[in-house]
This record gives structure tokens, sequence and C-alpha cells, in this order.
């Protein structure tokens, strides 16, 4: 057996996932960045509530030493743009068809008004679920399987879109409602890979983000807001781009 690849500098790049999703949906990034010889860390998003989320994989960031290449899809832009506040060892933050909230805004506030999200009533969009220690009003949600395969992940084939619906993880009210508390990218600098075909965060609100953070901006012609699973090697070409502005 061959000696393993050691990561540069003691990098590591960390996968944050979004809402409806696990950390599986990074499977593409992770075989081609550790095929380059780098660590990488797709962990678990609890997708309970903005702040708790946040220090949950802040918390997991502080177990690293050397320096991290934080990365979010969707929901998970929310999350690493608190995260990585007062964390030294963060270098840069990479959005994947993500939100990136400014202090006080709420990642359901940055869909865009052009989302299906806020064209579509609620009761066309989600399956709602008690759970058990929830705030008062806040419940559990599930996209219906039509949205799922038509907006969501709409450029996958469709029977890997039911499957991804059938596993989809759920995700609380209260994620997408608790007021972000940080903006990382304010002081870390930051790339934004964008997908013209996204329904869920739309490309107008996405570049507006990505205006304001003065990310580096690459825009994807197609996709959906699943572009990091159907299209990994455009999405790892990205974080590439912030690994090679870090060693």
């Amino acid at each position: 057996m061959s000696a393993p690849v050691a990561p540069p500098k003691g990098l590591t790049v960390v996968l944050v996932h979004g809402a409806w999703a696990d950390a599986s949906s990074w499977d593409g990034e992770v075989t081609a960045l550790q095929k380059q010889g780098y660590q990488v860390r797709a962990i678990a998003n609890p997708l309970e509530n903005l702040t708790t989320d946040s220090e949950y994989v802040a918390n997991f960031l502080t177990s690293l030493s050397g320096p991290i290449v934080l990365v979010g899809h969707s929901y998970g832009g929310s999350v690493i743009t608190n995260a990585a506040a007062g964390n030294p060892n963060v270098k840069a933050l990479v959005y994947v068809d993500a939100a990136a909230p400014a202090v006080g805004e709420t990642n359901g506030s940055l869909s865009g008004q052009d989302s299906v999200l806020k064209q579509l009533p609620e009761d066309q969009l989600f399956d709602k679920v008690p759970y058990p220690g929830a705030p008062t009003g806040a419940v559990d949600l599930y996209l219906k399987e039509d949205v799922f395969s038509h907006h969501f992940g709409n450029d996958l084939p469709v029977d890997e879109a039911t499957r991804l619906w059938t596993t989809q993880r759920t995700a609380s009210t209260s994620a997408f409602e608790t007021p972000s508390k940080f903006a990382a990218w304010e002081t870390i600098p930051s790339w934004y890979f964008i997908s013209t075909g996204d329904q869920i965060i739309t490309p107008t609100s996405e570049k507006a983000m990505a205006q304001r953070a003065h990310s580096q901006v690459t825009i994807f012609d197609g996709g959906s807001h699943l572009t990091l699973i159907s299209h990994p090697d455009a999405v790892t070409a990205v974080i590439d781009q912030a690994i090679a502005a870090t060693i």
C-alpha cells in the first residue's frame, strides 16, 4: 500500500452542506480534492438554528490545525459566514450557490424575489412536521417531491433527483429565520460559484451578495441548486482557486 499524500502545508478544506441535503452532497468534490492530496472534511450541519449550527461548525474548526478553506453550499453559506468569525485559521470562504448574509439578515430573506421559494405558496413547497423541543412556532420542513425534482435538483436525472428527495434531511424553520450574528466575508477573502439555473437562491440574489463581499465570482452556465452534485469538477475548480490563493 502506498503512503498517503501529505496535505500541502497542513491545509484542510472543510465542506458544509445546506438544507434538505447531507454531507454526501460533496462526494464528487471530496474525491477530486483528495486525489490532489488535500485534507478534506465534509461535516454534518444540524439544520436547526443558524446560531447553534454555526457554533457547531465553529467548534469543529477549532479541532483543526493549520489553514482552513471553508466552503458552504446553500444554507451552509450562512453557516460558514458565522462559523468563520474570529478564527484566524480560516483563510478563504467559498460560497457555492449559497447565501452570504450580512449581520442581522436571515437566510430565508436572501433567496431572491424570483426564487421558487417566493413564487409558490408554502403548502405547495413543503411538508411540515413538528419536532420535539422546537421553539414556539418552529417546525421541520421537507421539500415536496415535485419541487425537489423540478426546481431544487432540476438538472439531475429524474431517478437521481427522486433518490435525493427520498433521503433528504429536514430543516427547521428556525434555521431560515435566525438573524446572522457575524459577516466573516467582511474580513476573509471569498469566492462565489453561481449557477445560472439555480431556482432556489437565484443568480440575481447571489450576484448582489458576491458584489458586496468583493468575492471572486465564477458564473456557471446552467446547473441547478445542486450543481455541486451534477458538476462537481466545476465546483472543485473554484475551491482550487481559493486554495491556490491560500497556500
